[in-house]
């Protein structure tokens, strides 16, 4: 049990890679469709490649989506609303209108009243003989429409329904045509009072019969026997040759498989996506192995990959006209961000790959989405400048467009139809893109990375803790500032990343602040606290602002990035002025009270920051500095660094090293003001 215990904390690492390895490809999996894949490619007025086809099984051919999008069209145009005629309000609006109409007219002689009363009833009758209408709808007067009254349906005109508003008027003009003209204002009272409207439409009823109609709508024209030639090699797909390999695709795709199918199927995606993941694992422990040893910056490249393909996956499910609006380039913006270009182009790639299992025009998309992650990684410098952001997803925007318009001219022959709700769909992906701003920001809370934009909001020197290395140890704060330029100089040489460097510059030595005066660019007057401190305790206090400025670093949530610069700014080497006076009291002391405790810089940037603190703080001890005597002391530091194998660590070259002594002498020659000496 023991030995099981300790082979665990011994490979956990391994272990949760292995288990997030799995997660990963079962997550993509689950998302990807399981129906077979139609294993040939073919495009409108392209020669077909392959070998005769023949088809697998009977299948009947597919109505295109505009075909079947305008019968659809004419089915709804054509189709006859529904309208409910009510029977009981009619009879109760009659009893009423009867009852009102025997004390209307009692001025008038019998015979009259009594044919007023019976010119009433007809003009009621009339108006109620197709119904008043409830409320107006936008038919024409000729729109046939169905009335139904009871268990019976009748076709009639919609104009012969007489909306409510009407009343008025066609009570008015059967007044005038009529020899009551003189009892308009009484007839129009009483058909107002008394008249209430009792048609609607049965909306309800009108949709369920019209979603009944499209149903029955065939969808396709005619099948396909099995075994019988569907096209020959180099036949042209188009026209009809093309709606039946649609046709076949979409069958083939669809079919109902059997457990045994959908295992295999499911199998084939497994081996194919893990084998996508392993090389992208194999590439990180190859090539960036500090990425790889990090289980956090392993996680956060593979959550990115889920959620691109996540997403892609589901606009393809539900909506695949919008595919081209999922903002791909974000993954190698973000990586890049984080890590480096080359590792964002790689992932990039990878997750291009598998996406090539869903997205249909797979060749298509494949070659549009790769060209523009290419552009990503060459344009998108500095992105903590907003218009350098701005700028990039332009030409990712354009590169878009331009390669749809080549494919468009590639498949047509021409410019002619070229779809502009296409080319929209680029330019929304292009202010999508925009969103990766706040992604690395939500990324650097959830995952503890550092991007650019953070740094330089760190390099602010009135950040709180910069402000602080100010009012305790100005001297300090001087002399980080100048190491930051140094070094900053010395990166953007060799291509490392100088806004790293420079901020690891202006923290390294935060922890001075406990004991400031302990260190010689502090001390103002003519007392060294040193003197009356033995040597190993004053080589303790020296050491010690390594850990202490670890500890404030930590305290003040700073990125675990910043932190490695104060690991690793003394590597392993000796505080050699207080072993030389305790060696000279006791010659056999041991070293190890004497030097830093590691590690040694283990990257390019930490590395460089090493060269610079040393060659600056060195520059110090000359009194009157030539340019002889600055090349002598940055040849003599960074030798005696590189004989006592600080750099063994760091991906760092000879050839670099030398251009970095060679920008060090140069800027320290330029902070002395000296001039180059000619010979007399």
């Amino acid at each position: 049990m023991r030995n099981i215990i300790h082979n665990f904390y011994t490979y956990q690492s391994v272990i949760y890679k292995f288990f997030l390895f799995i997660l990963t490809t079962v997550l993509i999996v689950y998302t990807f469709p399981k129906g077979g894949k139609f294993k040939y490619d073919f495009s409108d007025g392209q020669p077909w490649q392959y070998e005769n086809l023949y088809a697998p099984f009977d299948f009947a051919i597919q109505k295109p989506p505009e075909e079947l999008a305008d019968e659809r069209n004419q089915i709804e145009a054509n189709f006859k609303p529904y309208f409910t005629y009510d029977d009981e309000l009619v009879q109760r609006v009659k009893n009423k209108f009867n009852a009102s109409i025997k004390t209307a007219f009692t001025d008038l002689s019998k015979d009259k009243a009594k044919k007023v009363r019976k010119f009433a009833m007809q003009t009621l009758d009339e108006l109620y003989t197709h119904g008043v209408l409830a409320e107006t709808y936008d038919y024409k007067y000729h729109q046939p429409v169905y009335l139904k009254k009871g268990n019976n349906v009748n076709e009639v005109h919609y104009g012969l329904l007489t909306p409510e508003n009407e009343i008025g008027r066609y009570v008015a003009k059967k007044v005038k045509d009529s020899p009551y003209k003189d009892l308009e204002k009484q007839l129009l009272a009483l058909f107002f009072t008394s008249v209430e409207a009792n048609v609607s439409l049965d909306a309800e009823f009108t949709q369920r019969a019209l979603r009944e109609e499209l149903n029955q709508m065939l969808t396709t024209r005619g099948s396909v026997t099995a075994n019988s030639r569907i096209i020959a090699k180099g036949e042209v797909v188009e026209g009809n040759k093309l709606l039946v390999l649609q046709s076949l695709k979409s069958a083939y795709e669809s079919q109902v498989w059997s457990k045994s199918k959908y295992y295999y199927v499911v199998f084939g995606y497994c081996i194919t996506i893990a084998l996508a993941l392993v090389m992208l694992l194999l590439f990180i422990r190859k090539y960036r192995p500090a990425v790889y040893e990090n289980n956090t910056r392993v996680t956060f490249l593979f959550f990115n990959i889920l959620f691109i393909v996540i997403l892609t996956t589901m606009v393809v499910k539900y909506q695949v006209a919008y595919v081209y609006v999922v903002p791909v380039c974000i993954l190698p913006l973000m990586i890049k961000a984080f890590f480096d270009a080359r590792l964002g182009l790689f992932t990039h790639i990878i997750t291009i790959l598998l996406l090539g299992f869903v997205v249909p025009n797979k060749h298509e998309y494949i070659f549009l989405q790769t060209i523009t992650g290419i552009v990503t990684i060459l344009t998108s410098s500095e992105l903590y400048k907003r218009a350098n952001l701005f700028i990039s997803v332009g030409q990712i925007t354009l590169i878009y467009v331009i390669g749809y318009i080549a494919f468009h001219i590639i498949y047509e022959g021409s410019f002619d139809q070229v779809k502009f709700s296409v080319l929209l769909l680029f330019i929304l992906c292009g202010f999508a893109t925009l969103m990766v701003h706040p992604l690395i920001y939500a990324f650097e809370k959830i995952f503890g990375l550092v991007s650019d934009v953070s740094l330089l909001e760190l390099s602010d020197t009135n950040s709180k803790l910069l402000r602080q290395l100010s009012d305790v140890a100005p001297g300090t704060l001087h002399h980080s500032l100048n190491v930051a330029n140094i070094a900053e100089a010395a990166a953007n040489e060799v291509g490392a990343n100088a806004m790293l460097v420079r901020v690891g510059a202006l923290y390294h030595d935060i922890g001075k602040m406990i004991n400031p005066t302990y260190f010689t660019e502090n001390q103002t007057g003519t007392i060294n606290p040193h003197d009356n401190l033995s040597p190993q305790a004053s080589a303790s206090i020296i050491i010690g602002h390594v850990s202490n400025g670890i500890e404030l670093a930590k305290r003040n949530k700073l990125p675990d990035r910043l932190i490695d610069f104060i690991r690793t700014h003394h590597g392993t080497s000796l505080v050699y002025y207080f072993y030389s006076k305790a060696k000279e009291v006791n010659p056999e002391i041991s070293e190890a009270s004497f030097r830093y405790p590691g590690p040694k810089p283990f990257s390019k940037e930490t590395a460089i920051l090493m060269m610079a603190d040393s060659v600056e703080a060195a520059s110090k001890s000359l009194k009157k500095p030539t340019s002889i005597d600055i090349d002598k002391l940055v040849e003599k530091i960074i030798d005696k660094q590189m004989e006592n194998g600080q750099f063994l660590n760091a991906d760092i070259t000879f050839k670099e090293i030398g251009k970095i002594k060679k920008v060090m002498k140069g800027k320290l020659t330029n902070i002395y003001h000296l001039r180059v000496e000619y010979p007399e």
